[in-house]
């Protein structure tokens, strides 16, 4: 199967750099942010899940109405859904969507969050109701004849559903942890399994794990192993360490002054994958290539918080590394959602894709294999754990590169234009700056800093969130500035630039821009302003 790439999906611009306590959901912010990971090419989205936040049903059906091929995963807790309404509802779901639904099961690993919503089972209980609870599904979809069900934790008679998977036989699976019970229900029933940032030790060792389990259950396939990270990327490896520290510092004065979902004492956390991401930090901050873990303790390791930071290429190297490990779905996002999901999609996919194209050539004309083979379950699809919010910064290529990498088709509102790269320049264009809530600003260039310029920062209603250059260029053109609720600017160019290679027109909700590149400067503007 291939290499394909996970993000999330938030309904407001709220961050856990920026958070907006008590913020409604936008529908327009949700939309473009939808919109863009269609544009930029995201296989998937997470619709996370957590007892006080908004519905993942009615989010993801959405996020599924405004987009073409983005698939879209519910996060689902066995509590809240009993499993012959979950099975018609995710089929209803998945013919809205054309067959674009995966469901992304979580056992519950804290006592006190599955019991605000009156579950009071034990962690060895809630992963005994999970595999029963899978197996009322696969039955519910793989037939439309009667059943009955008397196990342990659920009993019914007669159960019929009508509403079949447009497959004809299932939806994806996926199944997420990092404890032997998880590893037993995933590998024996999952087709795809998500886990957090490791190093890739300690990733391999689980990747073995789950395979084991799918082994002793006498499967002939494996599922699919879904990886998580948290990048934080500029154009240089200075800047974006940079940029990782003034992010650490903005986490950690965030949790400090109550402004965090997880208290500064709060008790240490209850769940396995939290406790292993708590001892790897202890050993050191930086791991392998680029993993860095001061995140981790900065947010209590409430979720996926395992960040990744360099350059676009370090980033997209680290990445690979795991693809060489045999994970077929990465999940990234930042610490500013929607800005650095587009410049992910800019920067970091194109070479990642570009290195799997490498590899696949190699494994043609030498016989060598970049990647661990597996086989897939069901439709290929994928998710990993609850995860949330972002910080964005504009990024340059490193090396000698002459080439930019294509960006994406916009395709959005009834819109769809070529985002296409001068084929005489040595630099990247600009991530573009996000604006919401009928708000936008000019991003312009800075003389001679030699640092990135912050640019504005997003300004719309929020609630905060925890789940889940080239070096020889000395100009560098901007990228297209992002708009919503009718507004269009024009940014120009300044001064004396010969050639301004022609960047992408973003358009959403019908609205279009035109952006020029500005030109006097060594770097670029920030996508967004990171706040401490």
């Amino acid at each position: 199967m291939p290499t394909e790439f996970i993000s999330a999906t938030f309904p407001n611009a709220s961050t856990e750099l920026n958070p907006i306590p008590g913020a409604p959901l936008d529908p327009d912010y949700l939309i473009r942010y939808a919109r863009a990971l269609d544009d930029y090419e995201y296989n998937y989205t997470l619709v996370p899940y957590d007892s006080s936040y908004f519905d993942p049903w009615t989010v993801g059906a959405t996020i599924a109405a405004v987009t073409k091929k983005l698939k879209v995963i519910i996060a689902l807790r066995p509590n809240t859904l009993y499993p012959t309404v979950a099975a018609k509802a995710l089929t209803t779901l998945d013919q809205l969507s054309q067959g674009r639904v995966v469901v992304h099961f979580i056992a519950g690993g804290s006592d006190i969050e599955q019991a605000r919503e009156g579950d009071f089972l034990t962690k060895e209980q809630r992963y005994e109701r999970l595999e029963e609870y899978i197996k009322i599904l696969r039955r519910a979809w793989e037939s439309p004849e009667p059943f009955d069900w008397d196990g342990k934790h659920y009993q019914f008679k007669g159960f019929r559903n009508l509403v079949r998977p447009v497959n004809g036989k299932s939806i994806p699976v996926s199944v997420g942890g990092s404890s032997p019970p998880a590893y037993r229900i995933g590998g024996s029933l999952a087709d795809i399994f998500g886990l957090w940032g490791e190093p890739l030790k300690e990733t391999k060792e689980q990747i073995d794990s789950i395979y084991a389990e799918a082994e002793k259950a006498g499967r002939t396939d494996r599922p699919r192993i879904w990886v998580t990270f948290r990048p934080i990327t500029a154009e240089t490896e200075e800047l974006s360490w940079q940029k990782a520290h003034k992010t650490l510092d903005a986490l950690t004065a965030n949790r400090a002054q109550g402004n965090s979902r997880v208290p500064a004492n709060a008790p240490p956390p209850q769940n396995v994958g939290s406790q292993r991401l708590l001892d790897i930090a202890s050993r050191g901050e930086v791991q392998d290539r680029a993993l860095w873990y001061p995140t981790v303790q900065a947010t209590g390791a409430r979720g996926a918080s395992t960040a990744l930071v360099g350059s676009p290429q370090t980033i997209a190297d680290s990445i690979l590394d795991y693809v060489d490990l045999g994970a077929e779905l990465i999940s990234i996002r930042g610490y500013d959602n929607l800005n650095d999901a587009i410049d992910y999609g800019r920067y970091i996919l194109p070479k990642v894709r570009e290195g799997l194209k490498e590899r696949e050539l190699a494994e043609k004309t030498n016989g060598e294999t970049g990647s661990v083979k597996h086989a897939n379950g069901v439709n290929g699809d994928a998710p990993a754990s609850e995860e949330t919010a972002g910080v964005s910064e504009d990024v340059k290529a490193n090396g000698e590169s002459k080439e930019l990498p294509l960006a994406s088709k916009e395709e959005t509102s009834e819109v769809a234009e070529d985002v296409k790269v001068n084929d005489e320049a040595k630099e990247l264009p600009l991530a573009s700056k996000e604006e919401t809530a009928g708000v936008s600003e000019d991003v312009k260039a800075n003389g001679e800093t030699k640092e990135l310029s912050l640019a504005s920062k997003e300004e719309t209603s929020g609630v905060p969130q925890d789940l889940e250059a080239n070096e020889n260029s000395k100009e560098l053109p901007l990228a297209p500035k992002e708009e919503t609720s009718g507004v269009s600017e024009d940014i120009k160019a300044n001064g004396e630039t010969k050639e301004v290679p022609p960047s992408s027109k973003e358009e959403t909700s019908g609205v279009s821009q035109d952006v020029k590149a500005s030109i006097e400067t060594k770097e670029l503007p920030l996508a967004s302003e990171v706040t401490a």
